[in-house]
């Protein structure tokens, strides 16, 4: 009798190794899953971010190119009218 209580705690200690064993693997795949997932969306947020600092240098650049084009287009306006003003004169 007394051994039959030792062979009941082997079996059970043996399931519960399997059931551990079997639980651990699949944990492990989801802790690599959940690294994984992490991991793109780090990759995700840092290529958004990048576009955005891309599209601000862009945007800047655009900016000082119409800046320079109403200069430009200003002070053709000032030689048209110094050259009409010579005409008259």
């Amino acid at each position: 009798m007394e051994n039959s209580y030792i062979i009941l705690g082997i079996i059970a200690l043996l399931f519960l190794s399997m059931y551990g064993y079997a639980y651990f693997s699949v944990a492990i795949v989801k802790i690599k899953q959940k690294r994984e997932a992490k991991r793109l969306v780090a990759k995700e947020e840092l290529r958004r971010q990048e576009s955005l600092e891309k599209q601000k240098i862009i945007d800047e650049k655009v900016r000082k190119f119409n800046e320079r084009k109403e200069e430009i287009r200003h002070e053709l306006m000032l030689l048209e009218k110094m050259k009409n003003k010579q005409k008259v004169s």
